[in-house]
């Protein structure tokens, strides 16, 4: 009998009892990483010891938690033997590894190939089903190199800085702000968080990630500093009151046209913790699935580019996924 696989806000294996970053309270889920997308409040989870402690910080409440470091393998309930495997997502990310008597299943929940600066290196174990996700899953995503993203975002605070202008960099809380503090920091220049992500970064350093000097956003001495704030807080205090600023927003979207005027930004660059479309056929090949299920982004395209390469391939979800909105 073939692996059984459903999707309602959440990948389900009704074979072994299991939901996957099902965002609907359930009985167990495993949750590969702790954004808010990600992430429900089940009775019980699976998890790394960072995701779960980064999850406590947004969801409240017991829950029984089951918790693996990578490659440590875990007897579950109907013959399944589960391990996680690095997702290079973000700090503590994971795939889901199951083998059963249906054979060998992998789930990857967020991921990309490339080494970031704030998440370990992505695995790629073997599997017959892939259940892959495929935000950038169209041939014009294309990532330019590390190197020249993370140049691009050191001039732009760099220019900003001589001119006595407030550098203000947009992303996530959790994962992409960490990013930028390696970006940033290392390069020697001084940066505040805003309250958000320094909240995150705080739990970052606890968990045990080495990371550049930073502060909490103080309004009464932020001149001089890079500041690192979440999407929404460009219109709110305390962003609101700091003048003169110039705002950039790092985003895998960077890459469509317009993306400036998308974003409501004076800039945009293309930093992303998800694989563009060559790391995604990398990944297949290097997973040698029988089976891939696409989910999430462009997973119709996806899908059918893999079946033309002689892949069976099937989508779980149409809806185009985006990072972010300001």
């Amino acid at each position: 009998m073939p692996w059984e696989v459903r999707f309602n806000e959440g990948v389900c294996l009704p074979q072994i009892g299991w939901w996957l970053d099902a965002r609907r309270s359930q009985f167990r889920s495993f949750v590969s990483h702790a954004h808010g997308d990600h992430i429900g409040a089940h009775r019980e989870i699976l998890a790394t010891r960072t995701t779960a402690s980064l999850m406590r910080l947004r969801i409240s409440g017991k829950r029984r938690e089951t918790i693996l470091d990578y490659d440590q393998s875990w007897p579950a309930e109907f013959g399944c033997e589960m391990r996680l495997y690095s997702a290079g997502h973000i700090f503590g990310s994971a795939m889901l590894h199951a083998t059963t008597e249906h054979g060998s299943l992998l789930y990857t929940g967020d991921f990309k190939l490339r080494p970031g600066l704030a998440a370990e290196t992505c695995a790629t174990p073997r599997a017959d089903v892939l259940i892959m996700e495929t935000t950038f899953g169209l041939p014009r995503y294309v990532l330019p190199p590390a190197e020249e993203i993370e140049g691009g975002i050191l001039d732009f605070c760099r220019q900003a800085l001589a001119e006595k202008i407030t550098p203000v960099l947009f992303a996530y809380s959790l994962g992409k702000t960490q990013e930028l503090l390696q970006v940033v920091g290392r390069a020697g220049l001084p940066v505040m968080l805003h309250a958000h992500g320094f909240k995150m970064t705080q739990r970052y350093a606890e968990l045990g990630m080495k990371l550049p000097p930073y502060s909490l956003l103080n309004l009464k001495t932020y001149a001089g500093h890079v500041i690192i704030a979440p999407p929404m807080s460009g219109q709110t205090e305390p962003l609101t009151w700091i003048h003169p600023k110039r705002t950039a927003v790092a985003t895998g979207w960077a890459l469509d046209p317009g993306a400036i005027h998308r974003y409501g930004c004076d800039a945009a660059f293309p930093l992303s913790d998800h694989a563009d479309f060559p790391d995604l056929l990398a990944f297949v090949d290097k997973v040698q699935p029988k089976l891939v299920y696409t989910l999430h982004g462009f997973a119709r395209e996806f899908a059918a580019t893999l079946r033309a390469r002689g892949i069976e391939a099937r989508p779980l979800f149409f809806t185009n996924q985006t990072e972010l909105s300001l």
